[in-house]
């Protein structure tokens, strides 16, 4: 390809050194009719690509045409690729090359560009407190050795620009419950709106233009707070453009390269940390400040918090006869008098209770994956009074890490007769004053010969029998002067006046 500094050369060495066009040929190892070509020209020289025949395409043009103007219709992840309609043409008989196809597939597009406009946009100002961008983005942590795709909340201050992330294993609506209360106590107060996109857990149905039905129990924790929720319109994102530049620059900033930790907790932690720590940029529109400077002058106008929200999501469930109910394939233990009743179910992000009666009668941590069971064994203790062989096999006690003292006083009562139900009974009376007073009777029986419930219990009620109140202090006034003796003659004259009277 020959420059327009080879073009300039040719033309200096002929038309100001007077240079023939011989010698500039052989010197620059050109054909004396390109020299000639160029010493007539002042621009950059445009090649032009003469247009190639299609025979081979030519009787498949016309079914071509007409795919391409069906698909211009349809959403861009829809449309076929010129490969793509290229096997499609095979399919139809068409024997010639995929460059015939493609040529004319770039053709036709650009003889018909679509409806490409360049947006335009308004710049926007926010006031201290005014608006606060929500977003999910899913990012690729390893947990704990495993890898796993994490779902990441983003909160933004439209004025300061101070950001909140906490990530989750899922984005149900208990974990946006859980994602505002840690956001509104890590800035300190709540903002006047909350900007969303029309997401499930926010959003029940989509009306025209602005107007939204907003979900039930989202709407509880709307109001607990004083936020007025918006949602945006549909496929419009730079109604929140924010968070969803925010999204891009945390998976550079924070997952970039990749995150390991060993809890949710920890990688938690450690996100609330990086914020902080983030906020020390500048400001994009004053960049003599910091971000953290003008959240701090943002703070004061945000609405004080008076409690978190309880964000729960309620189920109604039935416990089965094995006092189970399930929640997301997980298998989790109720006390055994409300087997077969309906209960509700109360799951946050963290937790799960039981409330039966207006009463929360169970209580676990809440898991994540799948067919786990997460039993109490206190739960299936009224069970034992009726099957104390359930002892043994039964998975809630197999599974229950008792303390090391009463583990050992429980194999050995094991092995005496009818030990199954003498350990039951010491059992039943730690539910009611706890495993301390338990493990201390086993540690004290274990130091003796002889190791069987009876000792142990007796060990109990020593260890629980009230203390004996201090000996008082009596004044000199209330003292006797003079002790009374004890006298068993006394006895002796009564027997003799018995005697008298028969």
């Amino acid at each position: 390809m020959v420059f327009m500094d080879i073009i300039a050369e040719i033309r200096r060495r002929h038309l100001v050194s007077k240079e023939s066009i011989s010698s500039i040929a052989r010197d620059l190892k050109l054909s004396r009719p390109t020299v000639r070509k160029h010493l007539r020209s002042q621009s950059e020289p445009a090649y032009r690509r003469q247009k190639q025949p299609t025979p081979m395409l030519g009787t498949f043009q016309a079914t071509l045409e007409s795919w391409l103007q069906t698909e211009r219709l349809l959403p861009k992840a829809q449309r076929r690729t010129a490969r793509r309609l290229f096997e499609g043409l095979q399919a139809e008989g068409y024997r010639g090359a995929y460059d015939s196809v493609q040529r004319f597939v770039q053709r036709w597009k650009a003889a018909k560009p679509g409806p490409a406009l360049t947006q335009a946009y308004v710049p926007l100002a926010f006031a201290p407190g005014e608006v606060c961008q929500f977003d999910w983005s899913h990012e690729h942590v390893e947990l704990n050795g495993v890898m796993q795709t994490v779902k990441v909340a983003h909160f933004r201050l439209a004025f300061s620009r101070q950001m909140f992330v906490v990530a989750y294993p899922r984005e149900t609506q208990e974990m946006v419950f859980d994602a505002h209360n840690r956001a509104f106590a890590f800035f300190g107060g709540v903002p006047q709106r909350m900007v969303y996109d029309n997401l499930k857990a926010v959003v029940d149905t989509i009306f025209t233009g602005k107007e939204r039905l907003f979900n039930r129990r989202f709407m509880v924790l709307a109001n607990h707070y004083l936020f007025e929720p918006v949602a945006c319109t549909p496929a419009s994102g730079w109604e929140k453009g924010q968070v969803e530049n925010q999204v891009g620059n945390v998976r550079e900033w924070l997952f970039t390269p990749l995150a390991r930790f060993a809890s949710f907790e920890a990688l938690n932690t450690w996100l609330a940390t990086r914020c902080r720590e983030l906020a020390e940029r500048k400001h994009p529109l004053t960049p003599e400040r910091s971000i953290a400077a003008c959240f701090i002058d943002e703070r004061p106008a945000l609405r004080p918090i008076t409690a978190p929200f309880d964000g729960y999501v309620e189920h109604m469930l039935r416990v089965s006869s094995t006092c189970l109910v399930v929640l997301d394939r997980n298998r989790y233990s109720v006390p055994a008098e409300f087997a077969g009743r309906a209960v509700s179910l109360r799951c946050t992000a963290a937790e799960i209770r039981v409330v039966a009666d207006g009463a929360m009668i169970a209580q676990h941590a809440r898991r994540f994956g799948r067919d786990q069971l997460i039993c109490d064994p206190w739960h299936y203790l009224p069970i034992l009074e009726r099957k104390p062989g359930a002892l043994r096999n039964g998975v809630p006690f197999r599974e229950w890490e008792l303390p090391l003292a009463i583990q050992l006083v429980r194999d050995h009562i094991l092995k005496q007769p009818k030990g199954d139900r003498a350990f039951v009974e010491l059992l039943m009376m730690a539910r009611e004053v706890g495993l301390e007073p338990l493990q201390v009777a086993c540690e004290l029986v274990l130091d003796g010969n002889v190791v069987t419930a009876s000792v142990v219990m007796n060990e109990m009620r020593r260890l629980l029998a009230p203390t004996q109140p201090m000996a008082l202090s009596v004044p000199d006034m209330l003292k006797l002067q003079r002790e009374p003796l004890a006298d068993c003659a006394r006895y002796d004259h009564l027997r003799g006046a018995s005697r008298v009277l028969h």
